[in-house]
């Protein structure tokens, strides 16, 4: 059994524009703001979605945040090819097929279209502002 002291808090993400980023997170996922603020001289927006906080953030004084790399296809899978968080994932309830041609619909890019995933269950990947990749697994 894992440590029942823990419990997951949040992903947080450096933005360019945390308030394009957070209303992206709401259009194209039905997410919610749950807090607008600003800490250390950055705005800082609250995203929750499937039970998860997203943190979202602008530069704060004095940061000069790289440019991140995109995900790439490889042979049987994707990757940002760097060293650190490589992606987030969610699992969806529902038709995920359908739910990707509702994303394009959107103007959402997928950088790994929809497929089978290790054990069978589809997956794909979707393109996110600031360079953030975020996997989609259909529940089985």
């Amino acid at each position: 059994m894992s440590n029942p002291a823990f419990k997951f808090d949040h992903v947080h993400i450096i933005s360019e524009n945390p308030r394009a980023a957070a209303e992206w997170y709401v259009e194209i996922f039905g997410a919610t703001i749950a807090a607008d603020t600003v800490a250390r001289g950055a705005p800082q927006i609250f995203v929750e979605l499937g039970g998860m906080t997203i943190l979202i953030r602008g530069k704060r004084p004095g940061e000069v945040p790289a440019s991140p790399r995109p995900i790439k296809p490889y042979a049987d899978f994707s990757s940002h090819n760097a060293w650190g968080t490589d992606h987030f994932g969610f699992i969806y309830d529902g038709d995920l097929a359908a739910f990707c041609d509702t994303l394009r619909a959107k103007g959402v890019q997928f950088p790994v279209e929809l497929k089978a995933g290790v054990g069978g269950n589809r997956l794909c990947y979707v393109a996110a502002p600031d360079g953030v990749s975020i996997e989609i697994m259909e529940q089985r």
